[in-house]
């Protein structure tokens, strides 16, 4: 790859899509520090305020999904496409890309849709067992699709299909040293000698699993649990509460993800594909509760893949009445937790944003 390149980025909506982004634009930076990045994303979503935390340049387009009812916001959506498209021919007219990447949500479409059109190689960086529909009309003129599970030829051009594996957190890879467990029992006041139950419902919350952790604090209570709780900002007002009680530490929002992980002794999450990739990496004992609610019900398939090996398990919503059983009989039983953590392990790719990055490089520089 020519030492001189500019790399627009374009991924957003959720943490899932966003920080493989940032880990891929993190790597490209580490390897080619001249190189000039632009990211571009959805007006009003999470990615305004992430990416430039991490360091980068971004401009938001007017654009969102369609929803599943018949609201104004999907009889806008015509006009939010045009007027993208549009902005997005503007942005790469302007600053002329080498390579376009991909990693979903709203605005990934309209900035590969006009790349194609202008014949700048792009790639897809695909993060679920079940892509979405508009990866799978990019996927017909995508230079290259990386992905994270076997079987997605079923959906895209098998000759583009590269298995890489989606991008995590380096941070995540120094987990287990001994100093990082202690800093994070610091930061986040916990109590060593407990167990810690780390409680993920993604970036925005989990009505259901807030609702599920509610419910059942005076069980964790009989069970001398400490709970490492990310409600989410959308639910922080209304549990903020319980962080008045005892071995209950709530956030909305908790930036130093690595340290969390750490501190963990079992991980209750949705199955978001980077929160998957990064549990597989981060090898503790997890619940996964998917989301119901979600395009083609990919969690589900997402924590289907890692249960069928036996790498976590699998609790859907209808099923949330079983949770004290399911749990106490984890917390009981030593070896359950131990092959648990194996299991999910030996699905890890750890190496996934240097993959990924290779690729970009034989699109860009050979």
């Amino acid at each position: 790859m020519k030492q001189s390149v500019n790399i627009l980025i374009s991924g957003g909506g959720t943490g899932g899509h966003i920080y493989p982004a940032i880990a891929i634009a993190n790597e490209l930076k580490v390897r080619y520090p001249e190189a000039k990045f632009l990211f571009v994303g959805a007006k009003d979503k999470m990615e305004m305020e992430k990416v430039p935390q991490a360091g980068y340049q971004i401009i938001g387009l007017w654009i969102s999904g369609i929803q599943r009812k018949l609201t104004l916001k999907n009889l806008l959506f015509p006009c939010k496409l045009i007027h993208s498209l549009f902005k997005a021919e503007k942005i790469i007219r302007k600053f002329k890309p080498d390579v376009v990447i991909g990693t979903g949500g709203f605005a990934s479409g309209p900035t590969l849709i006009m790349a194609n059109i202008k014949k700048i190689p792009t790639l897809i960086q695909e993060q679920n067992s079940y892509p979405g529909i508009t990866n799978k009309l990019l996927s017909k003129n995508a230079s290259v699709i990386c992905v994270a599970y076997d079987g997605l030829e079923r959906f895209f051009p098998k000759k583009k299909i590269v298995k890489t594996g989606n991008p995590v957190r380096a941070s995540l890879l120094t987990i287990h040293q001994k100093e990082k467990i202690q800093e994070a029992h610091k930061l986040f006041k916990l109590k060593v000698k407990i167990t810690t139950v780390l409680v993920l419902g993604g970036s925005l919350g989990a009505r259901k699993i807030n609702q599920l952790i509610e419910k059942n604090i005076s069980f964790f209570k009989k069970h001398n649990i400490q709970l490492l709780w990310q409600c989410g900002k959308l639910y922080y007002d209304e549990y903020k509460k319980y962080a008045q009680e005892e071995n209950i530490h709530i956030h909305a929002f908790i930036n130093k993800m690595d340290l969390a992980y750490a501190a963990a002794d079992i991980i209750i999450s949705r199955a978001g594909a980077s929160s998957v990739s990064e549990l597989c990496i981060v090898g503790k004992p997890s619940i996964f509760i998917p989301s119901p609610n979600v395009a083609e019900d990919h969690q589900t398939k997402n924590a289907k893949s890692i249960e069928v090996k036996h790498g976590a398990i699998l609790l859907k919503e209808n099923e949330l009445d079983t949770f004290p059983i399911v749990f106490e009989t984890l917390l009981k039983d030593e070896g359950k937790q131990e092959s648990l953590s194996q299991s999910i392990k030996e699905l890890a790719l750890p190496n996934a944003t240097y993959k990924i990055i290779n690729q970009v490089e034989k699109l860009v520089g050979l």
